[in-house]
């Protein structure tokens, strides 16, 4: 079995935020939290659907598969809700929230760099 890898919730090492509780995240990947604590709109990144850590990502956040929140992001989009933005890879993610005020997303540990400050660990779920 493979050892499990860490992920980084992570923001532009300028951003004066220094930490996030995981309660605090998931109401920002819900978008039930839509302004940080500065006054700036959040604006969550995830990585594509089929991306092995957006599916540990979200086991370890909501204990479902990205497909099985399908329902809840439809009722949310009739509400003017739309999901979090959808980036092709982790560096793309790196560069988005280096350059935009407010992004946050979730790359490997190991990525982190001086770019981006970490604002929580999450030791991810195995999937189903």
């Amino acid at each position: 079995m493979r050892a499990v890898e860490p992920l980084a919730v992570v923001t532009a090492a300028t951003s004066p935020l220094d930490t996030l509780s995981l309660d605090n995240l998931k109401l920002i990947y819900q978008r039930k939290s839509q302004i940080d604590p500065e006054g700036n709109r959040w604006v969550p990144l995830n990585l594509p659907i089929s991306d092995p850590l957006r599916r540990s990502f979200s086991l370890t956040l909501f204990s479902m598969l990205p497909e099985e929140q399908e329902d809840y992001w439809n009722v949310q989009y009739f509400n003017g809700i739309t999901p979090p933005k959808v980036m092709a890879s982790e560096e793309a993610i790196l560069r988005f929230v280096t350059s935009t005020t407010g992004s946050i997303g979730y790359i490997r540990k190991q990525k982190v760099d001086s770019r981006v400050k970490t604002l929580l660990l999450i030791t991810p779920t195995a999937e189903k």
